[in-house]
């Protein structure tokens, strides 16, 4: 099965293909299609279709989208669906990761309640009125300062509870084991195996 990926991003279809078991990733830009959809929805599982849906109105075959965050309880929930973007409209330009999370850091100074979880949300088009929404998360904390150099990312300043233990600080495969997105995927590739006869 050829599946399209909802996304510009190189290092997410990597991550993505890898969690899925290896089913190979085409991106838009792959093929010359201009994509960059306005992402209006204000939960995660919006974000993923609004992203699913204006692909698969373009290719007609199935498409896998997501969308991640990282809320925090301290911040009201936030940066939330904007993570990607945290800090960016105040900067008046695009930030480094390594901005963000001590963008983040200086923004919980003296907070009690570190406590955070990210949430990934995958939406799969397999034909017009065929799609499966998956969501799920991580339970953890932020650090008081960074740690670490796997991932990308909140990584180094995210503590995952279930290990006890930075993200950052973790082994690729141990991250992908308690990861959000890991989670997601892991569900999602029965369903493709399925639909694949693997």
């Amino acid at each position: 099965m050829k599946l399209y990926f909802a996304s510009g991003n190189d290092h997410k279809r990597k991550e993505l293909s890898r969690l899925l078991g290896g089913y190979e990733l085409t991106l838009p830009k792959d093929e010359g299609i201009d994509f960059d959809p306005e992402e209006t929805g204000s939960t995660f599982i919006e974000n993923a279709v609004i992203k699913a849906e204006a692909l698969y109105s373009i290719v007609h075959a199935p498409v896998i989208a997501d969308d991640s965050g990282l809320s925090v309880d301290a911040l009201g929930g936030a940066p939330g669906i904007h993570t990607a973007r945290y800090g960016e409209e105040e900067a008046g330009r695009k930030l480094s990761d390594r901005e963000k999370y001590m963008l983040l850091l200086r923004n919980m100074e003296g907070a009690e309640d570190r406590n955070a979880h990210f949430t990934t949300a995958l939406c799969l088009i397999l034909s017009k009125d065929r799609r499966i929404i998956i969501q799920e998360t991580c339970e953890g904390s932020i650090a008081l300062a960074p740690s670490g150099t796997n991932g990308f990312g909140y990584d180094p300043v995210f503590v995952i509870k279930e290990a006890g233990m930075i993200s950052a600080d973790l082994p690729e495969g141990d991250k992908d084991k308690y990861s959000h997105r890991g989670k997601a995927a892991r569900l999602m590739k029965l369903i493709l195996d399925r639909e694949t006869g693997r």
